[in-house]
């Protein structure tokens, strides 16, 4: 099983050790474009201050963000698990997993960003700010240099012996990469709505994708496919409604229903 999840805005303090290893990341494949990436983000927040508040789209508020930018060479790193914050993650709570669920978590999360392409939650990585929306003068959109590099790499990451890919993340990552063919075969997206509506709920749709993968991990099930995602999923005691998609190689499309919408 495979998770893509998307990345949190908020994000813990740097570590207090080793400075980052951008070599040590999962993924070797996506290096060079990481470190293309880097360059330029860390280059633009040493220079003009408000220019690189307006790329970045940060408020007046997060002017900090900016200075957090600069020392990306030389902050200490700590696991990605422990750097990403927020609703999802909060409902997630890795740190509280037994061991067991601690290791699924490192095999099957995958955590996509504007900076690091993906990384596992193992990886270390310093806090920063860079969502994927961003465009940066020399690189262009991050959307769009992270394509072709992941493309590459991706389908590996995914397995090409079958297995589960459980994709949860918001637009703007998944336009990053799209599963394609087998591999979309076995895709499920989630979505989460307010049962007696059938609206999309906002704050409580992270919460619950959180506590989703929360429950795969903590119970050992390993789906092999979207079908026996939703059994296991209803096992768990979640109301799931789900639609096959209506041509072969495309993902399959889940509806989380929840009575909470908080």
């Amino acid at each position: 099983m495979l998770v893509l999840l998307p990345p949190s805005e908020g994000k813990a303090a740097s570590g207090r050790g080793a400075p980052l290893k951008t070599g040590s990341l999962s993924l070797p494949g996506l290096t060079a474009a990481r470190e293309a990436v880097l360059g330029e983000l860390v280059e633009l927040c040493a220079g003009d201050e408000e220019k690189a508040r307006e790329v970045l789209g940060l408020s007046e508020g997060l002017r900090g963000e900016v200075a957090k930018n600069v020392e990306l060479l030389t902050a200490g790193a700590r696991p990605a698990g422990e750097i990403y914050t927020g609703v999802l993650y909060d409902a997630l709570d890795l740190a509280s997993l037994d061991a067991a669920a601690k290791r699924r978590a490192a095999r099957s999360l995958l955590v996509f960003s504007g900076l690091w392409g993906a990384v596992r939650v193992t990886d270390r990585i310093p806090s920063y700010r860079c969502s994927m929306g961003v465009k940066l003068p020399g690189l262009g959109a991050l959307g769009a240099h992270w394509r072709a590099p992941m493309a590459e790499v991706l389908p590996a990451a995914a397995g090409a012996g079958g297995g589960l890919v459980l994709d949860l993340r918001s637009a703007a990552y998944a336009a990053a990469w799209k599963p394609k063919g087998e591999v979309a075969s076995r895709t499920a997206t989630v979505r989460v709505l307010h049962a007696p509506t059938r609206k999309v709920v906002s704050h409580f749709n992270k919460a619950t994708k959180g506590r989703i993968v929360r429950s795969l991990l903590a119970s050992g099930t390993a789906p092999e496919g979207p079908a026996e995602l939703v059994e296991a999923l209803r096992a768990l005691g979640y109301e799931v409604e789900a639609a096959a998609p209506a041509r072969a190689g495309r993902p399959w499309a889940l509806d989380v229903l929840v009575d909470e919408v908080h």
